[in-house]
């Protein structure tokens, strides 16, 4: 979910450059055809009445002048049967997309190329063990997915192709064999597994270490890997009272040594998710707070969310209100708030009673084990002295138009390997190689003669996230809002919560692994039980707070627990910048907290990084030619505003800084991309501008210090802002070097500019960045171009519903050229919001469409 859309772009374009772009109608056919005459046809319709079979009673369904449904129903199934309808009428492309990334079956649909990505997805089988969580679930969620499942075919029934969304015409081109199935209830729950996946946590740093141990000594590597700042806040400060056995920040790395070929095979793995869901960044986040009555000006709670992904086209969001009308036992639901397409029920939002947020905890619960395999024969692994066999299944992936491809899928006790490569199966390791042999006397093991590496991942235990959704859409009290959190197993979330009582709460929930030893940030030995899960953290003992003390509850992807906490979450938070400035904001508010206060907070772009090297910078030996650059620093204020030129001068300064300081050091795959955790190396090392790693290893007849350092970076950042935008530092605005550009998921870059006109947006102005309230990423590897951002905002006043205010992204619709594919855009670049009509005469006094199903 954050940078998309290269899917087509290991697809052969050959026969659209041929059919279309070189044949004389090419222009007229992108630019004129396909617009004007085909995408109108999958516009939905919103106004009149509509007959639908299978539906018990009619059902209102009102559209307001953002395109936000609003549906209205008197018995459950009609309720979702309707919100399925409806998500398909206008996001049917990325619910096809996405269920084929859930299923493996990319192939399936784009052909080929997708062949080695959907290998590596049945081998994490997110499919299978959709499937298993589908024959566990209860009477009640069966229902809600099968008539969400009746609502998306029912749309299907009657439309087809281009009648559904404008990238079938270009599908067509490539895959004209493709066929568009039936929805399945299946198809929903794989979504939870590519959410996991998404917010899976620590693998990536698990991998990087392992490689970074190659070449430093495990105290770089720690200092590389800091502990959390102990002047920055965690969310909940008194919990249990129990002391934990290592602390928690302690920094200890050393373990056992896998070949770079093993390692590698995995990183290439990782990288093919990568390209359909988007690169993984510890910069990627949340935020929310909530700030109880005795701080506001309404004397009750308000409560913020602004979660962080990718930036992508269109919103991974789909707004909409349910209602149950009238609200009974028998029709339970009445909510407003945030969906995915493909999902029934409301992710994010509110009901009559209580609201809630979410922010991604980030637990460890990916660890990587290093399975034996017998020499002799390669079918086994060892398990405390025996040779088991592997437990392998058969997958076959579908190729349109081409022949179906064999998979053989190999998995321990731990999980499914993922070190093979999709070709011949290889298992990795040679004990000649010294390379192999390098961390034995570090960590007294010896690796084995043959070796695969395998995953545990608590996402590949049968649970679904979306029973514990259904139940927050349901509760009307802190207790019912708990006994919901208590199924939400992965991906653990910070769940935020307020109620119209007056009341804030927060719970972490999910499957944290506790490991019997180690700390999950290193490949382990898995041929023994030494590093074996023994269970989970008990739900009753995950920290949780109820109206604490400080009036406030903040959550930015920060540590949770206090340092004293019995139970190893994680070792690697998010550094607690964001969470800093958050709580700073509400403490010095400077009157009573209201909607405007909070919105303020939203767009808040102070750079703490900057406050930190800025007077750094004007202390230092800038050449006098640089002068007028480094005189915008001197009376900025360290917001990365849009209009902001002092901030383009820092932040090209900073990519040039981290890159001089650090990439020398590095392997070229882990050369810094920055976020958090740079942030908060460079501070520390800022103590000592002494530190090994400030010397450049390409001079080796002198030893850099930081003002070296800093001296060279900020003239390579003044010549990169003067390539970019010439010498006029008039024209050197933040907005315009850190745009935000939506492209499509799947077509928004192969490479086509006639492709990618149909279906991306932008640029639009954009300030923010990495480490900031107004959390807007980039890439000091790629540029500072928006690669991630805050995927919606929401304040939810919960004295006055009706008075609560939202955006997102893109639009309500998913198709190019409807007037809401892109009109929240501008919106939300300038922090601006629209109503969340709660109350239903508000939202059909606002309507721009009023439909009638009908049975």
């Amino acid at each position: 979910m954050k940078k998309a859309g290269k899917i087509i772009g290991r697809i052969s374009i050959g026969i659209i450059v041929l059919a279309v772009i070189a044949g004389a109608g090419g222009g007229f056919y992108f630019k004129s055809y396909l617009p004007h005459t085909v995408a109108p046809k999958s516009f939905p319709q919103i106004e009149g009445e509509l007959q639908v079979s299978g539906l018990d009673a009619t059902v209102d369904i009102y559209r307001d002048n953002m395109g936000i449904p609003h549906i209205y129903a008197s018995t459950t199934h009609d309720l979702f049967f309707s919100q399925g309808y409806v998500h398909a009428q206008d996001r049917f492309w990325q619910m096809d997309a996405w269920r084929h990334i859930g299923s493996g079956e990319l192939s399936k649909m784009f052909g080929g190329g997708q062949v080695e990505t959907d290998s590596f997805l049945r081998t994490l089988g997110w499919r299978q063990t959709a499937e298993a969580e589908w024959e566990q679930l209860g009477p009640e969620s069966r229902a809600i997915l099968e008539a969400y499942t009746d609502g998306v075919n029912a749309y299907l029934k009657d439309h087809k192709d281009t009648a559904l969304s404008l990238e079938y015409a270009i599908l067509g081109l490539l895959s004209p064999d493709y066929e568009i199935e039936e929805w399945i209830p299946v198809h929903s729950l794989t979504w939870g597994k590519a959410m996991a996946w998404d917010l899976r946590g620590n693998m990536g740093e698990e991998i990087e270490r392992a490689v970074l141990l190659k070449t430093l000594t495990p105290e770089q590597v720690a200092q590389l890997y800091p502990a959390y700042p102990q002047d920055h806040p965690v969310i909940v400060n008194n919990i249990g009272d129990g002391s934990a056995s290592a602390p928690l920040n302690s920094r200890t790395f050393a373990g056992i040594d896998v070949s770079t070929e093993t390692l590698q095979a995995i990183e290439q793995n990782v990288v093919l998710m990568d390209e359909i869901l988007g690169p993984w960044s510890d910069g990627i986040g949340s935020n929310s707070w909530a700030v109880s009555g005795k701080l506001t000006d309404t004397g009750t709670p308000l409560l913020a969310n602004d979660p962080h992904l990718g930036i992508q086209m269109p919103s991974i969001w789909y707004q909409m209100d349910l209602h149950c009308l009238p609200k009974n036992d028998d029709c339970a639901f009445e909510v407003a708030g945030f969906s995915f397409a493909g999902v029934p029920g409301v992710i994010i939002g509110h009901n009559a009673k209580i609201a809630w947020g979410f922010t991604n905890t980030g637990p460890d619960v990916m660890d990587l084990y290093i399975e034996k395999v017998n020499p002799e024969n390669p079918n086994q692994y060892e398990v405390n002295g025996q040779w088991v066999d592997f437990a392998t299944r058969e997958e076959s992936i579908q190729v349109v138009g081409g022949e179906a491809v064999s998979l053989t899928v190999r998995s321990t006790r731990h999980g499914p390997v993922i070190s093979d490569t999709y070709g011949p199966l290889k298992d990795q390791g040679d004990p000649k190689d010294s390379e192999f042999k390098a961390f034995k006397d570090r960590s007294g093991v010896e690796l084995p003669e043959q070796y695969v590496i395998s995953l545990a991942w608590t996402a590949l235990t049968p649970s679904t996230p979306f029973e514990a959704i259904w139940g927050f859409d349901k509760a009307q009290n802190w207790d019912e809002f708990r006994e919901a959190a208590r199924g939400f197993h992965v991906p653990a979330q910070n769940l935020l919560y307020a109620d119209v009582e007056g009341n804030i709460g927060y719970q972490m929930p999910g499957d944290v692994p506790i490991r019997a030893k180690g700390d999950g940030t290193l490949p382990v030995p898995g041929w023994t039980d030494e590093y074996e899960w023994t269970g989970f953290i008990p739900f009753e003992e995950q920290p949780y707070t109820f109206n604490p003390a400080e009036g406030y509850i903040v959550t930015a992807n920060n540590q949770v627990p206090p340092n004293d906490y019995p139970y190893l979450i994680t070792q690697d938070w998010d550094y607690g910048f964001r969470a800093n400035r958050i709580v700073d904001m509400i403490e010095t508010a400077p009157a009573k907290i209201d909607m405007a206060y909070i919105q303020q907070m939203h767009g808040d772009s102070f750079d703490a990084n900057a406050e930190t090297f800025v007077p750094l910078l004007l202390d230092a030996n800038i050449a006098s030619d640089f002068n007028p650059a480094l005189d915008t620093l001197k009376n900025w204020d360290y917001q990365d505003r849009m209009d902001s030129i002092s901030a383009s001068v820092f932040n090209a300064f900073w990519k040039n800084f981290l890159q001089n300081t650090f990439n020398d050091e590095l392997p070229e795959r882990y050369w810094t991309d920055g976020g958090s955790r740079w942030n908060e190396v460079t501070r520390n090392m800022a103590k000592n501008p002494n530190d090994p790693f400030w010397d450049d290893k390409a001079t080796t007849d002198v030893t850099e210090t930081m003002n070296d350092m800093i001296e060279v970076s900020f003239a390579e950042g003044v010549a990169e802002l003067q390539n970019m935008f010439g010498k006029d530092m008039s024209k050197w605005i933040w907005g315009d070097m850190h745009a935000s550009t939506f492209r499509n998921g799947t077509l928004g870059e192969s490479g086509v500019f006639l492709i990618e006109d149909l279906f991306n947006r932008g640029p639009f102005q954009t300030g923010g960045g990495d480490a900031i309230v107004n959390a807007t990423g980039w890439s000091v590897r790629d540029g500072y171009e928006t690669n991630w951002l805050p995927s919606m905002r929401m304040i939810v006043d919960l004295g006055n519903l009706n008075n609560s205010v939202t955006v997102h992204t893109t639009g309500q619709s998913g198709h190019a050229y409807n007037e809401h594919y892109a009109d929240m855009a501008p919106l939300w670049a300038n922090i601006e919001y629209y109503s969340m009509w709660w109350e239903q005469d508000s939202a059909i006094k606002d309507s721009e469409g009023h439909l009638k199903l009908v049975p």
